[in-house]
């Protein structure tokens, strides 16, 4: 590829990274979302139903020595130009873009990358648009083009020689078919690359091996013949890459649909394949085989007489027949009785004792007079009849009899049991290790990745688990997500039967041949080259230019973001002017607090707002610093202070308190005698000790489900994030400088030294960017405060769909904040938590009326999936999701899957088809969360709501706040 055509490559390839991800995450994203962790592998955009296209590449490409292929791979300029036939083409177009892809996988700063080029290139092929195509389709069409795009490497000339072709080197083999024919072993020998395994009837991956050996049918890849049942076939040469191809699919000829088959099949990590598929062992297996065979066939009969132990009776009920002896003997041997339930009397006699340490006597004595009538059950005595049935009469001699025989049949039983037990044991071993000896497990092959599919026939998403060899351990790559996993989680997604999740592919490559996973090294030192180290030099530029768009676009999206969040908080009316003549009289309604354009809501205490001193506005002080005022506060439960100014003419006007003010008004009556004593400078530095030391001293409280101290102070939040002292200093002399304070002389002389001493602080002692920002992300904790707080209100309401939306938009804002710092945000698994009960409420209320015969609910139920439940799920994929998070997600899918299997209208089929495929694939589409209604946040409201909220959830009942 070029160099100018590389570059311009890797300026599309950025426009159309940005294209997708501004649709891809909504304006809530931060653009940390989209950058690459230190040594975690790169995840793969789903641009439409191409999931399964993710998965096979992310299996390709973390085998070292594909990778190293594709990314080498070079045409000189003469078989270029005999490249004249549109499939040739198209081929090399396909492996430059697939090259690119490579590279970017290896070295890009992102955390995914776009495969549309590639893709597209595939989907013409097909003809198709966004329709989901057969995976397996797809993947042989993917593997045959890059079989023919190294046949022109390996050898121009002539198209038909493939032994050099290094993909029929990697992953073909060979396998030869024998059938007696009028008495003669009659021989083929076929190419195989993905070996077909039928699931059906099988139970592990050496029984369908051994099935489709043996008996089975298989079908070439390579033509159109079908080979016929009976024929023995055994491997002859095994590719160093040996890949399965497990047949979940089947066509219902019933139902006249395509259905997956969701048969639980296990997989081993290491398989041998020269224990008894290999032709060279063809004599010594035929052998074992019979065998196997006749110990099957022993098994079998062994099994069926425990059953009959086991399982025992005529009837449609069976019990164990050494249980069924040991009851009879039991009934046999307990003590006969004469009496009848006809002859027990209504009121038996009572036997009684007199009572010790008490001067009333018991109420069944002989002795007492005065009868103390207690309830029936508590004073009825036992009656004398037996617990368990037995005979109303037997002899010793019939005893005897009866007691040896039953005793010695249920011995009989229990070592015919133990010995078949014993039995099966011993042939169940010589099964297991009838192919385990050292001589017939030299050729082995280890487990590499496993392809996934959730969902049924007609929709589905897949992902892969591919192990890292490196590092030992599996990871799960899906779409854009790449998560360390276990063997344990591959195994409940993969071997299937459990839920909708089955392995379709397994690939396993030879463990005898170490160059597969080795990386690439040095020619000089020997070491090896890792990232943009083991790139050719022309892909090491287009990754090193992609990455400079990125960063630019990153530095874009970063001004914008900061932008609107600048523009959001700062936003607000201008100030009145106060009258300018001091004769003029003020205005006589009451001080209104000021609203913030945007959200209509009264400005927090952590919005710094610009420093002006003018002699009007010295001017317009000194009209509300009469000396003759009188000042006095009056406190409104639930509401905060209302500061009360008197004037000499007995007017009162009234002006609200925010929590931030009472502090400043507090601090400056403590200093009233260091202002009278040295003047105002003195003062404000008293009161600013003062107001400093208590909020310091309540940044210190231990945080609460009911309190949390960030919430009373701006200050607070800023302590308790390690804020550099210049933030928290200048915070503090804004809250001093505060034109509200202008209430007397003190308050104005202190709040004129505040202004004056900001306007001091020169641009080089202070960063406004950063004091801002810290401002902007309390103003981002308050919200997401809010959001919370509104969000469990509407649960305990009832009102789930509003309720999780703003428990969406709070996990979002917080984990934004989250990632600046764990003080920065509020507790994720609160939010969590109930973000899936919403979750599950609401998509039980979907589902229910999903099936409705009401059109409307079935429009209902359409609206909370397509705008509730599968925006949220994408959002939850997207993030660092957790355990209990996936289980709900899956809880999803299961419940939308198991419609697929049931009788519906063709009408409500076309509609689960449309949005089952988003349920399934959750990193296909757009998120957009609807936005929610503007919330109150000012922190004096949030404390009393926090409060009401938890002692609601701990108390299990409503509380409200008025």
């Amino acid at each position: 590829m070029p160099e100018e055509a590389t570059k311009v490559s890797a300026e599309e390839n950025a426009a159309r990274m940005k294209r997708k991800r501004c649709e891809g995450s909504g304006e809530t994203c931060s653009p940390a979302d989209w950058i690459r962790q230190e040594d975690c592998p790169v995840g793969i955009r789903n641009v439409g139903n191409t999931c399964w296209f993710s998965a096979v590449i992310q299996s390709l490409f973390h085998l070292p020595v594909f990778r190293r292929l594709v990314l080498n791979y070079c045409l000189s300029e003469r078989v270029l130009e005999k490249c004249k036939s549109h499939s040739e083409k198209r081929n090399i177009a396909f492996m430059q873009e697939l090259r690119c892809l490579f590279a970017l996988m290896v070295g890009s700063n992102r955390r995914f990358v776009d495969p549309s080029a590639a893709v597209e290139l595939l989907r013409d092929a097909f003809r198709t648009s966004e329709a989901q195509q057969d995976v397996s389709e797809f993947t042989h069409k993917l593997l045959d083009w890059l079989e023919d795009a190294f046949q022109l490497a390996a050898n121009g000339n002539n198209p038909e020689d493939k032994q050099n072709n290094p993909m029929v080197q990697l992953f073909y083999g060979t396998f030869v078919a024998e059938r007696l024919h009028e008495g003669k072993i009659v021989s083929n020998i076929e190419q195989f690359g993905q070996y077909p395994l039928q699931v059906n009837g099988f139970n592990n991956l050496d029984e369908c091996l051994e099935g489709a050996m043996v008996e089975g049918e298989i079908e070439s890849l390579h033509s159109d013949q079908t080979m016929s049942s009976g024929q023995e076939r055994w491997f002859s040469k095994l590719p160093p890459v040996l890949t399965f191809e497990l047949s979940r699919f089947e066509f219902n000829q019933s139902l006249g649909r395509p259905e997956k088959i969701h048969k639980k099949l296990e997989f081993p990590q290491v398989i041998y394949m020269d224990s008894r598929y290999l032709h060279k062992n063809v004599d010594q297996t035929h052998g074992r085989r019979g065998d196997v065979k006749r110990l099957k066939d022993q098994l079998t009969v062994l099994q069926q007489k425990l059953e009959g132990y086991k399982n025992y009776g005529s009837g449609p009920t069976k019990y164990p027949l050494a249980d069924m002896l040991q009851y009879v003997l039991e009934f046999a041997t307990t003590k006969p009785t004469n009496v009848s339930p006809a002859s027990v009397p209504t009121n038996p006699p009572v036997h009684t004792e007199p009572s010790s340490g008490d001067s009333r006597q018991d109420p069944f004595s002989s002795t007492q007079k005065t009868p103390i009538h207690k309830p029936f059950t508590q004073c009825r005595p036992p009656m004398e009849v037996p617990l368990q049935p037995a005979p109303h009469s037997v002899n010793e001699e019939e005893l005897y009899f009866v007691r040896s025989c039953l005793q010695r049949w249920r011995a009989e039983v229990e070592n015919t049991v133990n010995e078949l037990k014993a039995s099966i044991d011993k042939v169940s071993q010589a099964l297991e290790g009838m192919y385990s000896d050292n001589s017939l497990c030299q050729v082995s092959y280890r487990l590499h990745a496993v392809l996934v599919h959730e969902g049924q026939a007609s929709a589905g998403h897949y992902w892969a688990y591919i192990y890292d060899h490196a590092n030992k351990r599996w990871l799960k790559y899906n779409d854009v997500m790449v998560t360390e996993s276990t063997w344990e989680e591959l195994v409940r997604d993969s071997y299937g039967g459990m839920t909708n999740a089955s392995a379709y592919c397994l690939m396993y490559i030879s463990d005898k041949l170490p160059y597969l996973i080795a990386e690439d090294t040095d020619d000089e030192t020997g070491q090896a080259l890792k990232g943009m180290d083991s790139l050719p030099s022309i892909l090491r530029r287009y990754v090193r230019e992609d990455n400079r768009w990125f960063q630019q676009e990153l530095r874009e999206w970063e001004e914008q973001f900061c932008q609107a969040q600048c523009e959001e908080v700062h936003t607000e009316k201008p100030i009145p002017e106060e009258p300018q003549n001091p004769e003029q009289e003020p205005n006589p309604e009451p001080a209104q607090e000021q609203t913030n354009e945007v959200s209509g809501e009264p400005p927090t205490d952590s919005t710094p707002a610009p420093v002006q001193d003018s002699e009007e506005e010295n001017q317009a002080m000194a009209t509300h610093s009469q000396p003759e005022n009188e000042v006095s506060e009056v406190e409104i439960p639930n509401v905060g202070k209302i500061l009360v100014r008197s004037d000499a003419d007995g007017y009162n006007e009234e002006m609200m308190l925010t929590p931030a003010m009472q502090g400043v008004i507090f601090a400056i009556a403590k200093a009233r005698q260091v202002f009278d004593k040295d003047g105002p400078e003195a003062g404000l530095i008293k009161a600013f000790h003062e107001e400093y030391s208590r909020l310091y001293e309540l940044s210190q409280e231990e945080t609460t489900p009911q309190q949390d101290p960030r919430l009373q102070h701006v200050l607070v939040y800023l302590f308790q994030n390690q804020a550099p002292n210049r933030v928290i200093e200048r915070t503090l002399l804004e809250q001093f400088g505060d034109r509200n304070l202008s209430f007397d002389d003190r308050a104005v002389s202190i709040m004129r030294e505040a202004r004056s001493k900001i306007r001091l602080i020169k641009p080089e002692d202070m960063d406004m960017d950063e004091y801002l920002q810290w401002h902007d992300d309390y103003s981002m904790f308050k919200t997401v405060f809010a959001y919370l707080l509104t969000g469990l209100e509407q649960y305990q309401n009832g009102k789930i769909r509003e309720a999780l939306n703003y428990l969406a938009h709070a996990h979002q804002d917080n984990s934004v904040l989250l990632r600046k710092g764990e003080r920065k945000g509020v507790d994720q698994s609160l939010i969590a938590l109930y973000r899936r009960k919403c979750l599950k409420e609401l998509n039980e209320n979907a589902a229910t009326l999903f099936k409705s015969p009401d059109a409307n609910d079935v429009a209902e139920a359409l609206t909370i999936m397509n705008e509730c439940i599968i925006p949220c799920m994408h959002l939850m994929v997207r993030d660092s999701v957790s355990q209990e998070d996936l289980d709900v997600i899956e809880l999803i899918r299961s419940c939308w899957c198991s419609y697929l299997g049931q009788d519906m209208d063709d009408s409500l089929q076309e509609k689960l088809s449309e949005f089952l495929p988003r349920v399934l694939d959750c990193s296909a589409e757009m998120v957009v969360l609807k936005e929610p209604p503007k919330v109150r946040k000012s922190p004096h409201d949030l404390c009393s709501r926090l409060t009401a909220v938890m002692e609601s959830i701990h108390l299990t009942s409503v509380v409200t706040v008025k």
